[in-house]
């Protein structure tokens, strides 16, 4: 065997192999308060720039979850919501269209075999924005994979997306209802609808809608009767066997709503940044006309404020935690209920940084202050749109409540 069949054989690696988690983290913190002066742009554009996206790119972001094998730094998932929460901090759209474009790297490099990880991810940068809703239809080809034929809406992260993961559904047998099925498709068999920004929040979240027509898959990229948010890895998966890393095992349910929360913290902490500004820079209304921050009521609406938030993010950090105790404890240890009471504590970390936001912040501020375009407006704004969400405006508020219980008492 010569010299250069060895090199081929083994394992790319990451652009920079010594780069670290806190490394990472930094760059983060340091490239967000640069997003605030660009958020209208952002939001016009519906997208963030091509910029930010090569700046991303040069930062690891995009390779935080993917596995080492295939060129990522597998950081696990603590340091990737830490860098979703600092970019929400600078701009709520910008982090919204990074962190779900990004972030299923984790699910994708969980689920898969090693046959269709090592197609998708030898890319190195993983984009992949998903839908939990499924649409469109599958249907079997003559060599065994799948045709995709739909329109997914709120693709967030397609604009610059090497991959789509989403769900279709497969016609039943013999009249039976259709069953959903998860696949992933590469950039090559869809494309990318120019229908958002009209919303009322998360206006340059990148949520476009993506169609595919007689799209082709391979057998191995799809799951049929699988729905991303309910499989059970309680008895491991293909990817923390593959992978030797327990967080490629984790419950996703809950995964995906820890994304949510670290977005909501990020974006509390970025409205109270901006109310912090108001009160070294204006005065009071009456008599004694005073700095804001000398003021007795300012000061007990920010500190409200502001110690509602920091409780969230110390929930969202111990919930966090919990999730990767419950991984390193091994595939029995991750039970239904367990993700389910994840998923709660993201509830309440939501709950609060609303507190924050709409009970505190923005009612105070001033109607200056909260004009089109300001950026507590835009925060009161991205929050409302992200409680739109069905995951959370839904399925978080009853059917994850419920299901908790019925898990706990063994309730079909």
């Amino acid at each position: 065997m010569t010299a250069a069949t060895i090199r081929a054989s083994e394992p790319p690696s990451p652009p920079e192999p010594g780069l670290t988690p806190a490394e990472v983290i930094t760059r983060a913190e340091t490239i967000a308060p640069t997003l605030v002066p660009r958020q209208a742009e952002t939001e016009r554009r519906t997208y963030y720039a091509q910029d930010t996206h090569e700046a991303f790119a040069a930062a690891g972001f995009y390779r935080i979850l993917v596995p080492r094998r295939y060129g990522g730094y597998e950081f696990g998932i603590d340091t990737f919501l830490r860098v979703s929460t600092a970019l929400a901090r600078g701009c709520p759209s910008t982090a919204w269209m990074f962190c779900l474009g990004a972030t299923h790297a984790l699910p994708v490099a969980s689920l898969f075999g090693e046959r269709a990880q090592a197609e998708v991810f030898r890319g190195g940068d993983f984009i992949c924005p998903a839908t939990i809703m499924p649409s469109g239809s599958a249907k079997r080809t003559p060599d065994g994979g799948w045709e995709l034929n739909g329109t997914w809406k709120y693709c967030s992260g397609s604009p610059y997306a090497t991959h789509f993961l989403g769900h279709a559904l497969v016609p039943g047998a013999d009249g039976a209802p259709p069953s959903p099925m998860l696949f992933i498709a590469p950039r090559s068999a869809f494309r990318r609808l120019d229908d958002w920004g009209g919303q009322l929040g998360l206006k340059g979240s990148g949520s476009h809608s993506i169609v595919i027509e007689n799209g082709r898959i391979p057998e191995h990229f799809a799951f049929p009767g699988t729905h991303m948010s309910e499989v059970d890895t309680a008895e491991g998966t293909p990817g923390s066997r593959l992978h030797g890393n327990p967080e490629y095992g984790g419950g996703p349910l809950s995964f995906m709503l820890l994304e949510v929360a670290s977005l909501a913290v990020g974006m509390a902490q970025g409205a109270l940044d901006a109310y912090e500004e108001l009160m070294r820079s204006r005065t009071t209304m009456f008599p004694p006309v005073v700095t804001r921050a000398e003021d007795p009521d300012y000061q007990f609406w920010y500190g409200e404020a502001a110690g509602l938030i920091t409780t969230a993010e110390a929930a969202v950090r111990q919930a966090v935690q919990q999730w990767r105790d419950l991984c390193a404890a091994g595939p029995g240890a991750f039970t239904r209920e367990q993700d389910l009471r994840i998923a709660t504590i993201c509830r309440e970390v939501l709950r609060l940084c609303w507190r924050a936001v709409e009970g505190q912040l923005f009612p105070t501020a001033g109607s200056s202050a909260v004009r089109h375009g300001e950026r507590i407006e835009r925060v009161w704004r991205d929050m409302s749109a992200l409680h739109s969400h069905a995951g959370i405006g839904v399925l978080l508020r009853s059917v994850t409540t419920r299901e908790l219980a019925r898990a706990r008492f063994g309730i079909a």
